[in-house]
């Protein structure tokens, strides 16, 4: 060594100028030195952002501990959210008001910090569904700063964190059994819908993969439609309500299609498949409306059509109709449902070219067979107020009313 060399000490010194730091050999420094930036700049977040974009500090290698460090104030200690030995800064997420006034700066920060570093996408994931699946050892309140910090996160757009990353780690049983995921869940959901529609939180529980049935997020022991359309009601909900409510209403029109398409496709006797759409409108409580309508898709998609002889297709469907005409007219029992069963094939024979002419006939197979009244013919022949293909319709089935009147007029 020259007698002009200084000595000096082997490994890395961390130098406390906000502009010049080094990268500390260890998570517990780093830690420590991104502590020091948010003391040193009193918590005003643009300057941390300012002093961590010009630092040296290796967030390549520690990132999920700054991501820590932005939300508890400091380093966690490994499997839990408790903290661990090292300086703490008191601006965390975890440390401000559970308000969104309060945690939005900290969304925005974080949008920053990500822009300039996306390799950070990552550890925010990481972090986020570690914190998620832990919720057991956050106080209530805490709780509430996260939903709300994550509904803030959705709204605007923040990367790294997709829905599935929220969702999936919250199905945990423990965390659903002890009430904890109900109790995020229902602040996210009111954050979320200060700044966003329904739609757009439907969207992002479809990504997250847990639209299909939200009463996942309730206990065992409370999950039932009931249950969740009070507590949301109760929550000032009522749009997702409705929404849920409509949700199990069409998978049990689905159900019941599905069962009469099985029992009609199998032959099965007739009085055991109106028994099976009985059972299953008093159980599912299904408007008449909705019967009647799925009862015709059934019956008519069941239909073998051969696709190339018109005078087939018409001599099956007209067969299909006078076979199943008894459960038609065990559900259309008045004016209003006969109506409806002749919009429902206006709109097949309308949608559908290899029936467009088979109207007026599939109209006169169903009042032989005693489902439409002749009242109900001749005012859908007068006022109906579907349009599409009605003028064609009514040219088509003006003859057959001619008949009927002149039967009436006899009369």
């Amino acid at each position: 060594m020259s007698s002009k060399e200084k000595p000096t000490l082997g490994g890395t010194r961390i130098k406390t100028r906000k502009r010049n730091i080094a990268a500390p050999l260890d998570p517990a420094a780093f830690a420590d030195a991104v502590v020091q930036i948010y003391l040193d700049n009193a918590g005003d977040l643009e300057l941390v952002a300012k002093t961590i974009e010009s630092s040296d500090l290796n967030f390549s290698r520690y990132g999920d501990t700054f991501i820590e460090v932005v939300f508890t104030g400091g380093r966690t200690q490994p499997g839990t959210t408790k903290p661990d030995e090292g300086e703490r800064h008191p601006y965390s997420i975890i440390d401000c008001d559970a308000k969104r006034e309060a945690i939005l700066p900290s969304v925005i920060y974080i949008q920053k910090i990500l822009r300039r570093r996306p390799f950070l996408i990552k550890n925010l994931e990481n972090v986020m569904r570690r914190f998620l699946q832990s919720l057991e050892l956050f106080e209530e309140n805490e709780t509430k700063k996260l939903a709300i910090f994550t509904a803030l996160a959705f709204s605007q757009k923040l990367s790294g964190l997709p829905p599935e990353t929220v969702f999936q780690p919250l199905l945990k049983d423990n965390l659903v059994a002890k009430g904890l995921v109900l109790l995020f869940i229902t602040d996210f959901f009111k954050e979320y819908l200060i700044d966003n529609s329904l739609d757009d939180l439907i969207s992002i529980l479809k990504r997250g993969k847990v639209e299909e049935n939200l009463l996942n997020f309730f206990p065992s022991a409370k999950r039932s439609p009931e249950v969740f359309s009070e507590h949301f009601t109760k929550e000032g909900l009522v749009a997702l309500v409705e929404y849920n409510d409509k949700k199990i209403f069409e998978v049990k029109l689905k159900e019941m299609k599905s069962a009469l398409t099985t029992q009609l496709t199998e032959e099965v006797d007739m009085s055991e498949v109106i028994e099976t759409v009985k059972q299953r409108v008093k159980d599912a409580k299904l408007p008449d409306i909705e019967v009647v309508r799925i009862l015709w898709d059934v019956i008519m998609d069941a239909v073998q059509w051969s696709g190339k002889n018109q005078q087939q297709n018409a001599n099956s469907a007209l067969r299909q109709v006078k076979t199943w005409a008894k459960l038609l007219n065990t559900f259309c029992t008045n004016g209003k449902l006969e109506l409806e069963l002749m919009y429902k094939v206006q709109m097949q024979c309308y949608e559908d070219a290899k029936l467009m002419k088979l109207f007026p006939e599939i109209v006169r197979s169903l009042y032989d067979q005693n489902v439409l009244a002749e009242d109900t013919i001749l005012h859908w022949f007068r006022k109906g107020t579907n349009q599409k293909g009605r003028q064609t319709f009514v040219k088509a089935l003006e003859s057959f009313v001619n008949w009927l009147e002149e039967a009436e007029e006899e009369e």
